[in-house]
């Protein structure tokens, strides 16, 4: 099996990469909620769901404001898609693992800012690299995840419960499992970062900005060593 995964998986679509992603996830999460203005940036339901509540109510400045997560989000999803296609012609790193240094820097540069800075720096810098991590990161070893939220893994969960116990699938139990992996380790982030939070304050983020170096190097690694002759293959998903 292990042999199987190594010849068919490329590094960035590793279980163990998506696992730490995850964690960072739920970290930039707990980050943002507790120190960065009460709200999730990982995705933008709420945000999107508070935009059609202040058009409603004829709030139209706090529409306006929205529209700039929003739009900070959407920015990331297009950039994600078209930065790739110059990122492989040179040939030189993966845009994954481009990506996952951009995401470290970004964050580094969060836990700089003194307290008294605007939180919406914070919001809309988290905004757009969850966005891009969301786009770029798609298959674990053959199966759909995300690494910003929870949502579909959830859903995808009692899919796969229902899969096992109705069809006796006999796929289910390993993806149920996959999957409930990934909503323990979006906890397991959160329960991290709130504990960061409340001993460093905004230099917290920092502890995400670890877990995605610890991804960001074995990508480097992979780029660097065997995988250097695959610099031009997209992952599975794209």
């Amino acid at each position: 099996m292990q042999h199987e995964i190594e010849r068919k998986y490329l590094e960035c679509e590793r279980m163990g990469i998506f696992l730490v992603l995850m964690m960072a996830g739920g970290f930039m999460g707990s980050y943002t909620y507790l120190l960065r203005g009460g709200v999730f940036c990982n995705a933008q339901t709420s945000n999107i769901l508070l935009f059609g509540l202040a058009l409603g109510e004829g709030n139209w400045g706090r529409a306006a404001y929205l529209l700039i997560p929003i739009s900070a989000y959407l920015a990331g999803s297009v950039g994600s898609e078209i930065l790739p296609v110059y990122v492989r012609k040179a040939e030189i790193l993966r845009w994954d693992t481009l990506l996952l240094l951009i995401e470290m820097l970004v964050l580094i540069f969060l836990g700089l800012l003194p307290e008294r800075a605007p939180v919406q720096i914070s919001q809309v810098a988290i905004n757009f690299i969850c966005s891009m991590q969301y786009n770029t990161f798609r298959q674990a070893q053959g199966i759909p995840m995300a690494t910003t939220f929870c949502t579909n893994h959830l859903r995808q969960t009692g899919i796969y419960i229902a899969k096992w116990i109705r069809k006796k699938d006999p796929k289910a139990p390993r993806r149920t499992l996959r999957h409930a992996e990934m909503i323990g380790m979006f906890v397991a982030g959160a329960f991290i970062g709130t504990l960061c939070c409340r001993l460093f304050s905004g230099r917290a983020i920092w502890g995400a900005a670890l877990l995605i170096g610890f991804a960001f190097f074995d990508l480097l690694r992979a780029d660097l060593t065997k995988e250097k002759g695959k610099l031009y293959q997209k992952p599975a998903g794209h």
